[in-house]
């Protein structure tokens, strides 16, 4: 019977330990299920935070677009609004011209042929007056008369250049000049000496021949070789060559004068 008890003992010890072991193995399993759930939880954690930021970063690109896009709504509205203003300005501004066109028109109407008997009576001035520099003044009046048929020369530049011409002229009448140029009725080549309108003389350049424009005959003559010496003095002052000083010239009496 000792044995019996024995043998019973170590067969409950056996199964105390198996119980035991059994109990470790289910406690492992346990534990790993409950290791994985938690490393599972931290990977969808992760994962959940990833998307999170992802769909933060996307919320804040998609305000920035949003906003950007206000910006550019408000920049084209302020845009259009300045520009139907000058749609406005202009309209106006092309019915105010429609209504200077048609002033001009009439103004034109008048002008023009103001300007056309100014050309024709400077052409008389130049063919009147004293032939100094006659080819050049005849040059700028018929440029005068092609100008007019140009059309696109305005109406204003075209008063504007005759008025220049005009001044010209008046110029002539206040100043003194030496020139070279040939005398008409030889085709030699003198010096002339004009003194505003009031006198134009010549000399040859070795001097044996000294004439003057006779404003009373309207011809070019020879004077006295008395004048030979005053002219060439004349000519050098004309020339600022000599100081100025007072030279005897045969000016017309006012008996002779046209």
């Amino acid at each position: 019977m000792p044995q019996i008890n024995g043998l019973k003992s170590l067969t409950l010890g056996m199964a105390a330990t198996a119980v035991l072991l059994l109990g470790d193995a289910q406690a492992q399993v346990v534990l790993d299920n409950t290791v994985g759930t938690e490393t599972k939880i931290n990977k969808d954690a992760a994962a959940s935070q990833r998307r999170v930021t992802q769909l933060a970063q996307q919320t804040a690109d998609l305000l920035a677009q949003y906003r950007g896009v206000v910006r550019e709504t408000e920049s084209l509205r302020i845009y259009n609004d300045q520009l139907e203003r000058v749609v406005t300005d202009q309209r106006a501004e092309i019915v105010s011209i429609n209504n200077q066109l048609e002033g001009l028109e009439s103004t034109n109407r008048g002008v023009v042929p103001l300007m056309l008997e100014m050309i024709e009576t400077l052409d008389q001035i130049v063919e009147r007056d004293m032939p100094f520099r006659l080819e050049e003044r005849r040059e700028r009046v018929q440029r005068l008369r092609d100008m007019m048929d140009q059309a696109d020369v305005t109406t204003s530049e075209k008063y504007r250049r005759i008025m220049e011409a005009y001044q010209g002229e008046l110029e002539y009448g206040r100043t003194t000049e030496a020139y070279s140029e040939a005398l008409p009725t030889t085709g030699q080549t003198v010096e002339f000496l004009r003194i505003g309108r009031t006198l134009l003389v010549y000399q040859t350049s070795d001097q044996e021949t000294t004439g003057w424009f006779n404003p009373t005959t309207r011809a070019f003559e020879e004077l006295p070789n008395k004048y030979r010496l005053e002219v060439k003095e004349g000519l050098s002052i004309a020339r600022n060559e000599k100081a100025p000083d007072l030279v005897t010239l045969p000016v017309p009496g006012p008996e002779v004068a046209q």
